[in-house]
């Protein structure tokens, strides 16, 4: 079936980052599948995280549909153009149906993305992963494919003003080889060795960044164990 709103809506956004100046820096596109159903593992920092990490599939001329919260779906102009583009919403009250759908899409071939962190990670840092997305892998026969974004934090994130003019802020992504997701293993399991592996490639993300915060004001966007004052994984819980 054509699509006739993803790909403009990716054009756009391109436009928008080209025209912010966003030094995007992706490694490890290749690894997306060309072909067949896959499930897209990220990590989750900002608001704008969805878009970055389809971008990744783009090189492999892939579109990923994404299971984003309900509420997304019922604003008057984010509702329309996410559902023309075939994402899938989650109402974590009826969370079967969300699941359902997606498996369907998997089957059929489709790449679908996933924040196993479930929310907006204020630390920075990785929290723990819900085991959906390994449990949809294995029951669609699909692999996992994990991927680290960072940077985006910096654009707009929970609790921050948006930081959409032009400043030059770039963007690290990286992706790695698919991960198997076999029937016989525990989904737990598999869920840890994805976490770990996405782990890697956001420290590897973070290494390779090219910016640094311009004064002790701007180090918000850091991790405290990268030296930064944004809270700490403990702080938030405390906080919430």
């Amino acid at each position: 079936m054509a699509e006739f709103v993803y790909p403009p809506v990716i054009g756009a956004a391109h436009g928008l980052f080209r025209a912010l100046d966003i030094r995007i820096d992706m490694k490890g596109t290749e690894n997306i599948p060309r072909t067949g159903g896959a499930v897209l593992v990220s990590n989750h920092i900002g608001y704008l995280d969805f878009i970055f990490a389809g971008l990744t599939a783009r090189p492999q001329k892939r579109l990923v549909r994404f299971m984003a919260k309900e509420s997304v779906f019922r604003h008057k102009v984010s509702g329309p153009l996410m559902r023309a583009m075939k994402h899938i919403p989650v109402d974590r009250k009826q969370g079967e149906t969300a699941y359902a759908h997606a498996l369907d899409s998997l089957r059929s071939g489709e790449i679908i993305g996933v924040f196993p962190e479930a929310t907006i990670s204020e630390s920075f840092t990785l929290k723990s992963f819900k085991s959906g997305a390994a449990r949809m892998a294995q029951e669609a026969g699909v692999p996992l494919i994990p991927v680290a974004l960072w940077g985006t934090q910096r654009l707009w994130t929970k609790g921050r003003p948006k930081s959409l003019k032009r400043s030059h802020i770039p963007v690290t992504m990286r992706v790695g080889e698919p991960m198997d997701a076999p029937a016989d293993q525990y989904a737990g399991a598999i869920t840890r060795r994805v976490r770990d592996r996405v782990q890697e490639l956001l420290e590897a993300a973070q290494h390779a960044y090219p910016a640094q915060p311009k004064d002790p004001s701007d180090s918000w966007w850091l991790p405290a164990h990268l030296g930064g004052t944004a809270p700490t994984a403990a702080q938030v819980r405390e906080a919430g």
